[in-house]
């Protein structure tokens, strides 16, 4: 993972969408798609959590036992789809995840980790004390756990990274709509491409 790389031509408007969609607490949650082992795809709402430091990587959270996790070992690409209400404006973001679990060998990626789980709320960090994600439910007592340590993240707590190498904006707004396909080259270069909505 190349950290020097320059800021994306693609991170201004997602900032302003960002930025004029604040007021709406949803407006940082994204779907993320990525695909099973079987092929079929798998689709879930997850929660933006920033980019890391000045980079183009998105920060998003997974827990090591959920089924996510797997896939995301099976096959790392995967598409996010993100719709801004206000401003009427949609990103769809494609690139390569990168798991930084407990074991990961890179120590600013460990300290990324260990910060993403200490910016948490408390009712974020406990969810990763609770059962078995996906496993039959049956003892209610098992989701009454204590406040998990703000400083020390569980083993089953992992950083998922996002590096897009595509983004398509769509901007629903005007007749006729704006639309822009942003692709990053093989030698780390972004174009932007005024394309028809």
């Amino acid at each position: 993972m190349n950290f020097e790389l320059p800021i994306a031509p693609w991170r201004s408007p997602l900032g302003r969408a960002l930025h004029r969609n604040r007021s709406q607490p949803y407006s940082r949650y994204f779907q993320l798609a990525t695909v099973q082992t079987d092929g079929r795809p798998a689709n879930r709402t997850v929660v933006f959590r920033s980019f890391l430091g000045d980079t183009n990587l998105l920060k998003i959270i997974v827990d090591t036992r959920s089924q996510k996790f797997d896939q995301i070992l099976h096959q790392p690409w995967a598409e996010i789809c993100w719709y801004f209400t206000i401003t009427r404006e949609q990103f769809r973001i494609a690139g390569q995840l990168s798991l930084i679990d407990a074991n990961h060998p890179d120590s600013e990626l460990q300290k990324a980790r260990q910060q993403t789980w200490q910016d948490l709320s408390d009712n974020g960090r406990v969810q990763f004390a609770w059962p078995h994600p996906g496993k039959p439910r049956d003892d209610q007592e098992a989701f009454s756990s204590s406040v998990a340590d703000p400083a020390h993240p569980p083993q089953n707590f992992c950083l998922l990274l996002l590096d897009p190498v595509q983004v398509d904006h769509l901007e629903l707004r005007g007749d006729p709509q704006n639309r822009w396909c942003y692709l990053r080259d093989n030698s780390q270069n972004w174009s932007t491409t005024a394309i028809n909505p």
